[in-house]
């Protein structure tokens, strides 16, 4: 069952980042006081409720790169479920403030007006905020965590009024969910048709074909499996560098709710920025990737040139293995499931401590981390904290000195004792004082 989506809309510089991190309880969203700091969507899930996301701030498009913003934030209202409106409760509102309950009001969905800063003195009075057409405001504070308590209650009210299950499935682990995730027309519908072994995706030669995330449940060798396809990416068309790293909002948010990750890459095509962006992404999420090349019935390329071609562009994943498929002719396509059971296996790995610490005393011994001319790193001690992704804390002094290379080199050393293929792990350095 997918999960519901919650979003934060509102104008630049309201605390809508603020309280996004309040709700999924961790620093993903970047704070700053200048105004518009949040220039694309950020995903992130609520206790296995719900999908949160934050976006970009209203404002007016002045060029493509802001239209484009305020597309995604057409996203967010048109696919959210719930729309929370982030106002700065200092303000009185203005003429966009109306322009943007309208919007959220005209959609249909449960609306809930958050009055941010309402801790500080100037704040003012619900009344300013009647005009609006929104019903019972709340009064929140994302520095203080006023009324976040009754805003996490709220919201779970509104979805089980919606249907949803409003139960936590964090610790659930009945089913492996696989998302196929690419640009529009790589294959990503033919690939699940495949997979799934009937037509319940559309498949079209026309670019974007899928708006929102088809699923569908199969087993494989006695493992329950959710298979998840999504909308393709934005055509990039003639913009700015950088803006193709925005993605369709349901692709996002199936990154988020996925354990492995399947990166369609078209053999016909050049591999892109686009590609690489949201390999990115979905490294950052903490989720296993798996690179599935498409089409390769209709390319005439030698495999070897293909793959050279791949680990150059991909060289920031080294770890996530490659599948070259066709959905036409079926080639390699139950090999993804069985990557992908392995690739979950691992997620879940809890290494012992003692295999930690003897690697960790190995590699140091062997590679010594350079410094100052008398000061150096010392790693004294390392441990898994936790899993989903693999994450290790290690504890030292003069960490801060500790070169970035070095701490590659620690992760290419847990890689060749340990089987983490296709899984991103985590590192953090802590100084024992």
């Amino acid at each position: 069952m997918k999960l519901p989506v919650v979003a934060i809309i509102g104008q630049t510089n309201a605390g809508k980042s603020s309280l996004f991190n309040r709700l999924v309880r961790k620093s993903q969203a970047i704070v700053a006081r200048e105004a518009g700091t949040t220039r694309d969507n950020v995903v992130g899930q609520v206790e296995g409720k719900y999908i949160l996301i934050d976006t970009a701030g209203l404002k007016d498009a002045e060029d493509e790169f802001e239209a484009h913003i305020q597309d995604q934030i057409d996203d967010a209202v048109n696919s959210a479920d719930i729309i929370l409106i982030a106002m700065d409760a200092t303000k009185y509102p203005n003429h966009d403030d109306k322009l943007i309950a309208k919007k959220a009001l005209k959609s249909g969905k449960p609306v809930i007006l958050l009055l941010n800063k309402s801790d500080l003195g100037e704040a003012l009075a619900e009344e300013e905020f009647r005009s609006l057409g929104v019903k019972n405001p709340l009064r929140v504070s994302a520095t203080t965590g006023l009324n976040l308590n009754e805003l996490r209650g709220q919201i779970l009210y509104e979805l089980k009024n919606l249907g949803f299950d409003t139960r936590a499935k964090e610790e659930e682990h009945d089913s492996l969910k696989i998302a196929l995730i690419g640009r529009p027309n790589v294959g990503k519908s033919s690939l699940f048709n495949s997979l799934a072994q009937k037509q319940q995706a559309v498949v079209a030669n026309l670019a974007g074909t899928t708006r929102d995330v088809n699923r569908t449940e199969l087993k494989y060798k006695g493992q329950t499996i959710e298979l998840l396809d999504t909308a393709g990416l934005r055509k990039p068309g003639k913009r700015e560098v950088g803006i193709e790293k925005f993605s369709a909002l349901r692709s996002l948010a199936a990154i988020e709710e996925a354990d492995v990750c399947c990166l369609l890459v078209d053999a016909t095509e050049p591999h892109s920025k686009l590609d690489q962006s949201l390999a990115g992404e979905i490294i950052k999420a903490g989720k296993g990737i798996i690179l599935v090349i498409t089409k390769t019935d209709l390319e005439h390329k030698d495999s070897d040139e293909i793959l050279d071609n791949l680990e150059y562009d991909f060289n920031f994943v080294p770890f996530a293995p490659v599948v070259m498929t066709s959905s036409v002719t079926g080639k390699n396509v139950t090999k993804i499931f069985e990557l992908a059971v392995n690739i979950d296996r691992a997620r879940h790995a809890e290494l012992k401590t003692s295999d930690l610490n003897k690697l960790l005393m190995d590699a140091v011994n062997s590679h010594p981390p350079a410094g100052l001319k008398n000061t150096h790193p010392k790693l004294r001690y390392m441990v898994q904290t936790d899993t989903c992704p693999p994450w290790f804390v290690v504890y030292g002094s003069n960490l801060s000195l500790l070169h970035w290379s070095y701490k590659r080199y620690l992760e290419r050393r847990l890689r060749d004792a340990f089987d983490f293929t296709g899984t991103p792990i985590f590192f953090s350095f802590r100084n024992r004082d």
